[in-house]
């Protein structure tokens, strides 16, 4: 399925989609529970569409990564369509993307540096 196929209120949505960008999580209460929630974007070669990431997937989804969700829902909030994994769903990273991008609000991680040590046996690669 592509984004650009994707109505408000449909539920067994099956797509792959790559991650654009994702917002600063937040924790909210709901049922006496406290919850993990953020936004992202993601897109195909059709369109973009607004993602909700709840708890665990929250940490687990990056920018850049490419994500299926299976048995997924579509719903509709201030006139724009959502896609979340939903109660029965499934969101699983099927493709890494580059951890180097930062998440919206937040500044972007210096690269690591690397320096060469020789040791009296062999070089040696130093991350620090």
């Amino acid at each position: 399925m592509k984004i650009s196929e994707l109505k408000a209120g449909q539920g067994k949505v099956d797509v792959e989609v790559k991650v654009k960008s994702k917002n600063e999580p937040r924790v909210m209460q709901k049922y006496g529970k406290e919850l993990k929630v953020a936004n992202a974007v993601v897109e195909d070669d059709s369109g973009e569409v607004a993602l909700t990431l709840w708890n665990a997937d929250v940490d687990s989804v990056n920018v850049g990564d490419t994500i299926r969700i299976t048995n997924g829902y579509v719903s509709e909030f201030n006139g724009q369509k959502q896609l979340t994994s939903g109660k029965y769903g499934k969101l699983e990273v099927v493709g890494k993307g580059d951890s180097d991008v930062p998440v919206e609000g937040e500044k972007k991680p210096k690269k690591a540096e690397k320096v060469k040590k020789q040791d009296a046996e062999e070089i040696e690669e130093i991350e620090f």
